[in-house]
């Protein structure tokens, strides 16, 4: 029995994002993302992208883990992994690469799986999906983005609201009545691939959640559920919801 069992927590792998620490690269995660896992019952495990570019240690790392998220991030990924011809400012290309094979791996595993903003794109994307890249000069909906002037408790303030589909995975885990979320993004779901189920959309008709049904839970949200997760309803049930899926997953591995 693994030590990870005798204490009763699962582990969750959690992404990194390539940061610049002054002369020095980096690799870095918010805070608000591990308060938010621990909060929830379970042991946050950094995934540094040079897993990414090692299959053994990749697999290696994946037999240990009980869950996966995938963070947002001030960077965006590289629109030719959608299609989409030219560049990208503030790119993450170490992130693109490993994100694409957590999700590839989950997928094949059954390994719980939680993207969010960023990571709810790439969720997207890897089910063979596209981005806006700017949603805001399409003239097809409202404004997502925050306003960066403002303080952290108003930018991540709730901002639309959000209609879960009845009988998905969102539904089950907070109900189908409409709820409000934050909003703190410039890109978003264009279109959806194969396998992927539309869990709520916001009033402007864009995608705000997904899952893939054919999972046992891998769920993708658009907006900010992090953000003091324990203070809202919703949040904790997405984080609760998800910590369960991670327990039961590893109590099936040790049965195994």
């Amino acid at each position: 029995m693994t030590a990870v069992h005798i204490f009763n927590k699962p582990w969750v792998g959690v992404i990194l994002c390539q940061q610049q620490l002054g002369p020095h690269a980096g690799l870095t995660v918010q805070q608000k993302y591990l308060d938010a896992i621990t909060a929830a019952g379970a042991v946050p495990v950094p995934l540094v992208h040079q897993l990414g570019e090692d299959e053994q240690a990749l697999a290696a790392m994946l037999a240990r883990l009980d869950g996966i998220l995938l963070t947002g991030s001030y960077s965006n990924m590289e629109p030719h992994h959608y299609g989409e011809p030219g560049e990208e400012e503030h790119t993450d290309v170490g992130r693109d690469r490993l994100s694409l094979r957590l999700i590839a791996a989950a997928r094949t595993m059954k390994l719980p799986l939680f993207g969010i903003c960023r990571g709810f794109q790439e969720m997207v994307v890897a089910s063979g999906g596209s981005l806006h890249r700017r949603l805001h000069e399409t003239g097809l909906f409202a404004e997502h983005r925050e306003n960066k002037e403002q303080p952290l408790e108003v930018q991540y303030a709730p901002a639309h609201d959000i209609q879960p589909m009845a009988g998905g995975l969102l539904a089950q885990l907070a109900g189908s009545d409409v709820q409000k979320v934050n909003s703190l993004h410039m890109q978003g779901a264009k279109t959806t691939g194969t396998g992927v189920r539309v869990e709520a959309t916001a009033p402007d008709g864009l995608v705000e959640a997904i899952s893939l049904p054919d999972h046992p839970f891998a769920l993708g949200v658009q907006w900010h559920p992090e953000w003091h997760s324990r203070d809202d309803a919703l949040s904790r049930a997405l984080f609760d919801g998800f910590v369960a899926a991670c327990q039961h997953y590893a109590q099936v591995r040790e049965a195994v």
